[in-house]
């Protein structure tokens, strides 16, 4: 079941950039940082970039599509899912637009982009924790070896956000790794 770990792996990457965007509003919020535009253009690029483009896809089309054959009685669940996935995508445009307007506005535009990464980040955490406590566990406990044999194939063949199909993913993480402030990332701790 490498799928399994590919995905732990990915959500694992996903929360970590998810959490460094709400440390760094806070901190801007609380003042002791000003907006990096840089870092929080990076941030989003890679919520856009590797869930949307990357990890969805492989649980749409390969994933959910097995356990929709084998599992007809996960099919709530998995719309659910799906939903999520659709809405995932509108809302890190959401998030493009509003950190656009924030960057034209200055100081004024923060409360609007704070909202919109607010309302991603809380709906990134509750489809995370979806999936690790319903949808995996499920999958793990109910389907066969030849199941996990063609959705591990595929996920092999498409597995690592770290470096993309040419490293650009693990280049934009090391970038963003670098530019978040201590204890987030490598960046100079904040006052």
């Amino acid at each position: 079941m490498k799928a399994i770990d590919i995905i732990h792996a990915e959500h694992r990457a996903l929360g970590a950039v998810v959490q460094a965007l709400r440390f760094v509003l806070d901190s801007i919020r609380a003042g002791s940082a000003k907006p990096d535009f840089v870092l929080l253009d990076a941030l989003i690029e890679y919520i856009t970039e590797v869930p949307d483009k990357l990890h969805h896809p492989k649980e749409d089309e390969v994933l959910f599509v097995a356990m929709r054959r084998a599992l007809p009685e996960c099919e709530e669940l998995i719309q659910k899912l799906e939903h999520d996935h659709e809405q995932g995508t509108l809302a890190t445009l959401q998030l493009r637009a509003a950190l656009k307007s924030y960057q034209a506005q200055a100081a004024t535009g923060l409360d609007a982009f704070d909202a919109a990464a607010t309302r991603y980040i809380d709906s990134t955490w509750k489809h995370i924790s979806l999936e690790e406590r319903e949808l995996l566990p499920l999958a793990v406990r109910k389907l066969s070896p030849q199941d996990w044999a063609g959705i591990d194939a595929a996920f092999e063949a498409n597995k690592d956000p770290w470096s993309g199909p040419t490293g650009e993913f693990r280049a934009l993480f090391t970038r963003i790794v670098s530019m978040v402030p201590a204890p987030y990332g490598l960046g100079p701790a904040l006052n």
